[in-house]
């Protein structure tokens, strides 16, 4: 059974020029982009995007981080493409993340404690209906 997700190349992502690394790594899975735009995202999507997070603490330096500059937000479909796409992702911490994976490879811990991980992806089929409105309403 297909299922849809949504993943965002996050500004230090699409900075670096690896928009194409991350988009070649889910489509050679097997996954099938439908749905492609680059953008600059607004507090005001973030916030329906974050929805949960707004009040906690670290919000404002995640919002931070995300208006910094372009995103490139995909909907992916495939065959359990949620789990597959978070294990192609690796650990939200890229330091920890292992070796193969988008953030082991690419991503790490910078000066000041900023975690700058490159990739969002849903986490679950509900995520996934609630982000792709927000990002491709």
């Amino acid at each position: 059974m297909s299922e849809k997700t949504l993943i965002l190349v996050k500004p230090d992502g699409v900075k670096r020029g690896l928009t194409g690394e991350i988009l070649k790594r889910i489509e050679n899975k097997g996954y099938v982009i439908t749905q492609l735009r680059m953008l600059e995202a607004t507090p005001e999507l973030l916030a329906k995007h974050y929805h949960e997070h707004v009040e906690k603490p670290f919000y404002s330096e995640l919002v931070e981080y995300m208006t910094a500059g372009p995103i490139v937000a995909a909907v992916v479909e495939g065959t359990r493409v949620i789990e597959g796409v978070r294990a192609l992702s690796g650990a939200t911490d890229p330091t920890a993340a292992a070796p193969g994976t988008i953030r082991g490879d690419f991503g790490r811990s910078w000066e000041g404690g900023a975690i700058y991980n490159l990739i969002h992806s849903s986490d679950s089929p509900t995520s996934a209906a609630h982000e792709i409105s927000v990002w491709f309403a």
